[in-house]
């Protein structure tokens, strides 16, 4: 199997496995009245975005020339560098809405397993991606292994912030552990940006 074939592969499983992650989040957030929760389903989505749009960039490969096939690189760069703000903006938001108004996350069992699964699966994931992004040269690729890295972060908040409050009852374990994320998602999303930014302009 070609690397080319195994970066399609990972697309694939990254966004079937964010539905199904996204559908039990949502669903178990609601039951329980976790905001935390729910903004975790609702981020699922954008790696779901991102990951189509890697699978849009990886099945051109082989059927368009090289300049069509680098804007298309460029263009999955700018979108992925985009999903790292948008990423950003709703951990700035969910966080500070929680800090003011003292919003408790609420207990999970089903909240906490998923937590711990994703902890274990997008590391892993994240690796296996930026592995095949450095074969075939892709940073589409490797911007999408880092969005999914922070995915993991996610996963981590969303334990920390479930596990604490049901174990010592600190409620704001989870809006500050998600808080120290964001410098990572600004940054990369960033880079990312101003790669893909810069790409296209120089095509122009």
């Amino acid at each position: 199997m070609t690397p080319y074939k195994k970066a399609l592969l990972s697309e694939y499983f990254t966004v079937g496995w964010n539905i199904i992650e996204g559908i039990v989040a949502i669903a178990a957030g609601v039951i329980a009245g976790s905001i935390a929760l729910v903004g975790f389903g609702l981020d699922s989505s954008i790696e779901v975005a991102s990951g189509l749009v890697l699978i849009w960039r990886l099945r051109k490969h082989g059927f368009s020339d090289e300049e069509e096939e680098e804007a298309a690189e460029k263009r999955a760069i700018l979108f992925v560098g985009v999903t790292f703000f948008l990423l950003s903006a709703y951990v700035v938001y969910e966080s500070g809405k929680k800090l003011i108004y003292h919003e408790h996350p609420e207990e999970s069992l089903v909240g906490i397993i998923l937590a711990v699964v994703s902890l274990v699966v997008m590391p892993i994931l994240a690796w296996y991606k930026k592995k095949l992004a450095l074969e075939i040269h892709s940073r589409a690729l490797r911007a999408d292994a880092l969005e999914t890295l922070a995915c993991s972060y996610l996963s981590l908040t969303l334990l920390l912030g479930l596990g604490a409050n049901a174990l010592f009852g600190w409620w704001w374990a989870d809006p500050v552990s998600a808080l120290a994320m964001v410098y990572f998602l600004i940054k990369e999303g960033t880079e990312a940006i101003r790669e893909g930014w810069k790409g296209l302009t120089q095509k122009a």
